[in-house]
């Protein structure tokens, strides 16, 4: 299990992935699609990076807009996996080309 980052190492962390905001014990992003199709695809990138790690985003899809939460249920907050999905997150999104930020 991983260890929950302490909120100096979360503020730090999040300076790598800028387009993440913390609330409470969990890392968050929104972003727009250009259409329902480009979300899709965009969720598939990020399904497929998600399995890799195997750690899972939760994921709320309306209509072009894709909300992201992270936090490491069995740790009880962030921890250094978020941090790692929420670039992997990011880094898939950007393959996929179709995302604002």
């Amino acid at each position: 299990m991983s260890e929950r980052l302490t909120d100096e190492q979360i503020a730090e962390g999040l300076k790598a992935v800028p387009a993440w905001h913390r609330e409470g014990d969990a890392l968050l992003r929104t972003l727009q699609a250009p259409d329902f199709p480009a979300a899709i695809r965009m969720v598939v990138a990020v399904a497929e990076s998600a399995e890799a790690m195997n750690h899972h985003p939760d994921i709320d899809i309306r209509w072009r807009t894709l909300h992201f939460a992270l936090s490491t249920h069995d740790a009880g907050g962030i921890t250094a996996l978020d941090l790692r999905l929420a670039a992997a997150i990011d880094a898939a999104v950007d393959t996929v080309g179709t995302g604002t930020r």
